[in-house]
């Protein structure tokens, strides 16, 4: 891409491109060459690879009493970073502070764990400052890698730059309280030409106390500083060279999708797709930036682009996902027929006990509702379920309720689904051919998913067949 005056690009390394002291030497490489194109730069990184996990069992075993299990964490922590500085940094100043950075991190972590194991309970604002430590420490050393190649850059902790609420664990951003800290923070190196490494994954509450994302967050990091920053566009770079059109374990001829609307990569992120995190997308829709998905390790395939309005293409299905791990429940009774009420009273009793629905299929006769759960809560709703409706399982307005297991959710996206005749019968039709049978049938309100509950055991088969018969042969590959 050309250099645009004050084009400005937000960059996102994944764990897996910043995972081992090659991947992240690859990583400061991309970079160097992105600032030859585009006038500023800044980077968002994860931690390395495995990183966070290691963080979360050493605070969970300290809860739970054992207070070794953490040093151990700390040491391996430990060899992994300084793996990183002993293959790229070399000797002098920028090693020696590198490894005073890694020891007062993991020094930090073991206090935490220490206080955690003493108290036994794990909070989730501890548990948000210890697996904050991961990002800190990898920024601290790709900032420093970039220097290595002479790229002008700055560790930045996004507790510095992003406010949230106080939501431990998941916390939501404040962008108008965002925008004037970021522009405070970032604007000044930006200017000067120096590339911002901002940690991924983590913020702050408007205290200053750290917050994180959520799992995966660090996507969803890259699109707020998109947001905030004005960026010309975000990239998101991952281990695979786009957004496929199948998970390539069930299809190997799955492919690349040159192209996606915000609204088709919401559909493949909710039913499944695990290239992006299910909230990255919300912070440059308003906006309309361009988002890339691009491979750190086949830095000239163009990746996947993803943008606000559909472009039409050749078979109107682009993808298919599968979600596993599911049951099927079920509240039936003829009479259930026309009695207000029931649904809301069935799904209170499902989020009673903090269960997401992922689907729900209702007979238009009233006589049944049937949902899909993740399967480990299954029990505990169907027993919210008959709690609450004990009066009418006993005088027989609702016969039972009961459940499905070992199901999963098959999904097929494409914005030109809407309006294109057929489409919901090849896809039917496809299964058919194999004798798979469909439980249960929805489509998204958005009109560009058709979702089908089949069982756990004919679901990679599923996924080919729609593929194959339906993605394939009507022409998307040549869109």
């Amino acid at each position: 891409m050309s250099s645009l005056h004050e084009s400005r690009l937000v960059m996102k390394f994944g764990g897996t491109s910043v995972g081992s002291p090659s991947a992240i030497e690859q990583a400061a490489r991309i970079v160097q060459q992105s600032t030859q194109s585009w006038q500023q730069v800044v980077v968002v990184v994860s931690a390395m690879s495995g990183v966070t996990d290691l963080l979360i069992r050493g605070a969970t075993t300290a809860a739970a009493g054992d207070e070794h299990t953490f040093l151990q964490i700390a040491s391996q922590l430990s060899e992994m970073h300084t793996a990183v500085v002993d293959a790229l940094l070399g000797q002098g100043p920028e090693r020696n502070g590198a490894l005073d950075a890694i020891e007062r991190h993991l020094a930090e972590f073991q206090i935490l764990c220490h206080s955690v194991c003493v108290l036994g309970e794990l909070t989730p604002r501890a548990l948000d400052a210890i697996t904050s430590l991961g990002e800190r420490l990898n920024a601290r050393l790709f900032s420093a890698a970039l220097r290595r190649i002479d790229v002008s850059s700055q560790q930045v902790d996004a507790t510095e730059v992003i406010v949230t609420d106080s939501h431990y664990q998941h916390a939501s951003p404040n962008t108008t309280a965002s925008r004037p800290k970021a522009e405070s923070r970032l604007a000044p190196l930006l200017e000067a030409g120096v590339v911002p490494v901002v940690t991924g994954f983590i913020a702050a509450n408007p205290d200053g106390v750290t917050t994180t994302l959520g799992r995966g967050g660090s996507d969803y990091s890259a699109a707020i500083l998109g947001d905030i920053l004005d960026a010309s566009e975000v990239w998101i770079w991952t281990d695979v060279d786009g957004v496929m059109s199948a998970d390539p374990r069930y299809v190997p001829a799955a492919q690349v999708i040159p192209v996606l609307s915000y609204s088709e990569v919401g559909e493949l992120a909710y039913f499944g797709a695990k290239v992006l995190h299910p909230r990255t997308i919300r912070p440059v829709i308003e906006r309309s930036i361009p988002l890339w998905v691009k491979n750190t390790f086949n830095p000239a395939f163009p990746g996947t682009l993803i943008e606000r309005v559909s472009r039409e293409v050749h078979g109107t299905v682009k993808a298919v996902t599968v979600i596993k791990n599911l049951s099927m429940i079920t509240v039936e009774g003829r009479g259930m027929m026309g009695v207000p009420g029931i649904a809301a009273r069935t799904f209170g009793a499902v989020a009673s006990q903090g269960a997401s629905v992922l689907m729900i299929s209702q007979a238009s006769s009233e006589q049944s509702i049937c949902f899909i759960v993740p399967a480990d809560t299954a029990q505990p709703v169907m027993h919210a379920i008959e709690s609450e409706m004990s009066a009418e399982l006993a005088r027989q307005d609702i016969d039972r309720v009961w459940e499905m297991p070992e199901v999963v959710i098959v999904t097929a996206v494409g914005a030109g689904m809407r309006g294109t005749p057929g489409v919901a019968a090849r896809l039917f039709g496809a299964l058919a051919e194999q004798r798979i049978n469909i439980i249960a049938i929805a489509q998204g309100a958005s009109e560009c998913s058709v979702s089908m509950v089949v069982e756990a055991g004919e679901a990679a088969e599923a996924v080919r067949q729609i593929h194959d018969r339906v993605i394939l042969a009507n022409g998307w590959a040549a869109s």
